[in-house]
């Protein structure tokens, strides 16, 4: 039975792969002249005495976007393995205070590990972790994309395809370093917004941090009439709220959104119309869950993201 099973399975060994991905369109760009043209992956193997295995991965989009990087996701793993063998990896919250006894912050470290868990109680259960998380609304979702950031044409000629492709919603990176930086945005903001195929679909205009505040105002007041939504035009918090504060547009926080207590501050603030929610980021599916049932408490949107 799933209890007598539960009850008796302990970790017996932990196992970490790196598995390079290289981009199909060659490289990804995005804020601060930044790109990456692989990822380095860290894959997670969770073995078990009763035979059962969970899989988890974290994959950061190189050293520069957050604050992790893959070679301290496999350090990392090795300081905290130790501590999980022999611990039950179906008690979910204990697993995790162990792990954050072990090793304080680095929460991207520890998200794989927590998502492993989590394919292991999936497994014993019989059931698609989703369905443990909560359950599906529906059969399919809409899949938008991000795209590099290159010229307006250039990324209008790309968005034509991701359409035809099926997506339907696009993400762009909108932060280039000149001296006509605030033209040129509202310029690109158009040209995708005119796009066809697109005229009707959310529009994610995404600084990653990139902006000051005085430009992220100059380009908001470019664009509010072409029904985008603003996202984390700032590096800090602090900005992103000062800016949010005088953008009629929807506003959505991202990179600023690292743990609970941060949705605690959006909704208190009223900082964020909508969130975005990186798996690892935050630490895996244990304390994802807990932000994300915080966001729909409060009636915010919240998009879940990659294991960035």
């Amino acid at each position: 039975s799933f209890t007598a099973q539960a009850e008796a399975v302990k970790i017996t060994k932990i196992s970490l792969y790196k598995v390079g991905l290289p981009l199909h369109e060659g490289s990804y760009k995005w804020s601060g002249g930044n790109q990456v043209v692989e990822f380095d992956a860290t894959v997670v193997k969770i073995s078990t005495n009763i035979g059962v295995e969970g899989f988890g991965e974290c994959t950061p989009l190189g050293p520069a976007y957050l604050p992790a990087y893959a070679e301290g996701v496999r350090t990392g793993i090795q300081v905290l393995a130790p501590t999980l063998l022999g611990e039950n990896p179906t008690r979910l919250n204990a697993i995790n205070q162990v792990m954050d006894n072990a090793l304080r912050g680095h929460p991207y470290v520890k998200s794989a590990l927590d998502m492993a868990c989590w394919d292991i109680m999936g497994k014993l259960c019989n059931m698609p972790v989703c369905e443990l998380l909560g359950g599906r609304f529906g059969e399919n979702y809409k899949l938008y994309r991000a795209i590099s950031q290159d010229t307006p044409q250039r990324m209008a000629e790309n968005v034509k395809s991701y359409v035809g492709q099926g997506y339907r919603g696009i993400r762009f990176c909108d932060s280039v370093p000149n001296r006509m930086f605030s033209f040129y945005s509202v310029l690109q903001t158009k040209a995708l917004r005119q796009t066809e195929g697109i005229a009707h679909m959310p529009l994610f205009c995404d600084a990653n941090t990139g902006w000051k505040m005085h430009q992220a105002l100059q380009v908001i007041q470019g664009v509010q009439d072409l029904a985008v939504y603003i996202e984390q035009p700032c590096f800090s918090y602090e900005e992103c709220l000062s800016v949010r504060q005088n953008c009629p547009l929807p506003f959505i926080i991202d990179e600023s959104m690292d743990d609970i207590g941060v949705m605690v501050k959006v909704i208190s603030d009223g900082a964020a119309d909508a969130v975005n929610l990186k798996i690892s980021k935050v630490g895996g599916l244990t304390k994802a869950r807990a932000i994300r049932d915080l966001a729909v408490g409060a009636g915010i949107a919240l998009n879940i993201e990659d294991t960035w």
